[in-house]
């Protein structure tokens, strides 16, 4: 933001003036003497740098104040004075995550630093904030019972109540000057890769695997029928109520699908989970989206990390080279896995489309059983040793 008005020239001059409040320039500094505005030397040690500083940052807060005052107000902007931002739950490079109320809901609240503290390079806050941007426009317009629900957002605000008290993991207090944020519901149970670690051990009934399998595959065909590509599937994405329902969130690099698929090239998403054609930096549509599923759903049947003994980029050579995907266990029910080798197939046009997944997933008969043995019963699980015998 460029803060060379007339009115920011001023804060010299305000400075200068602040006698009345805060005793005169010259008073801070010991035993130099009545200096003329052409010759003001000082001491450094001997000037009250903090006095400055507090004088600054006051009328820095107006000017911001006053400009975003002045800006037409978006249709999701949220008033906040009705935000109450409590505890610190999740924390990235750029952003944190807060669990706090807007106008008595319970709410998640994403804040991202709008880069103008000096940390973060113009390229960094360049994609920082058309992360932000994308991610509003594509969340706001969403209604669906598997996708976390918008609340609102406010952009590049300095009015923000961030609780001081909370810290950053490295132990400093994570308090940007001035912030954009995003707030949606609260989903109690945390994130599906968080509850699948914890359920390592045990596993999941086949039950269960089916209905968060059916509530990603909902979700994701629900976006795909709105021309959203999500890009970045993967279970840290995946959030659970309090009921076990699944929901999308992080929206941060969706866009609308392109009509030509040579305008979506890149690579973005998450390693392990990224399309062969995503990865290449070949053309891409929604069918990476199916591709980052099927890795997903063999997570859910295997409560396990996919390639967990290999690096980032031995996956991804492997993946392209090799067409390398999880081992699928032996007790896997053969409907399932029908499914994620669909879904992860190399050719994306075999690959099928997330309405036809559901109505696969539909189809399965959980009744009988057919999730994986838990490790801590006598018999374990051999669905991923080597077959014995000739």
């Amino acid at each position: 933001m460029d803060l060379t008005t007339k009115d920011d020239l001023g804060v010299v001059d305000s400075l200068r003036k602040s006698d009345n409040e805060e005793g005169s320039v010259n008073s801070k500094v010991k035993g130099t003497g009545s200096l003329s505005s052409k010759d003001m030397l000082f001491r450094a040690d001997k000037i009250d740098l903090k006095s400055l500083d507090m004088q600054l940052e006051k009328h820095l807060s107006w000017v911001w104040s006053r400009n975003e005052s002045q800006r037409p107000k978006e249709e999701w902007e949220i008033d906040l004075s009705k935000l109450d931002m409590r505890n610190l739950i999740a924390q990235g490079t750029y952003g944190s995550v807060y669990r706090g109320t807007y106008d008595n809901q319970e709410v998640a609240v994403k804040l991202l630093d709008w880069g103008e503290d000096g940390m973060a390079t113009t390229a960094e806050t360049a994609a920082l904030r058309s992360s932000f941007q994308q991610e509003v426009a594509v969340w706001q317009k969403l209604d669906h019972p598997n996708v976390t629900k918008f609340v609102g957002a406010s952009v590049g605000t300095s009015n923000l109540k961030i609780p001081s008290k909370t810290a950053s993991v490295d132990g400093n207090a994570a308090v940007p000057a001035r912030a954009c944020c995003v707030v949606v519901e609260y989903l109690p149970g945390g994130n599906l890769k968080q509850y699948l670690i914890r359920n390592r051990r045990k596993k999941l009934a086949f039950k269960i695997v089916i209905q968060l399998a059916l509530d990603l595959s909902r979700g994701l065909s629900y976006l795909h029928s709105k021309k959203i590509v999500h890009r970045d599937v993967k279970t840290e994405n995946m959030l659970l109520d309090s009921q076990r329902t699944l929901k999308i969130a992080d929206f941060g690099v969706a866009r609308v699908e392109a009509q030509n698929p040579r305008d979506m090239t890149g690579e973005t998403g998450t390693l392990g989970y990224m399309a062969p054609e995503v990865l290449q930096g070949k053309p891409y549509n929604r069918r990476c989206d199916v591709y980052s599923f099927g890795i997903c759903l063999w997570e859910i049947y295997c409560c396990d990390m996919p390639y967990p003994d290999l690096s980032f980029a031995d996956v991804s050579s492997a993946v392209v080279r090799q067409n390398l995907r999880p081992e699928i266990p032996r007790c896997c029910p053969s409907s399932l896995a029908n499914i994620m080798r669909k879904c992860w197939d190399a050719n994306a046009e075999k690959r099928p489309e997330m309405g036809e997944v559901v109505k696969m997933l539909e189809a399965i008969d959980t009744s009988k059983g057919g999730g994986m043995i838990p490790e801590d019963q006598a018999t374990g699980c051999f669905c991923f040793s080597p077959v014995r015998g000739p």
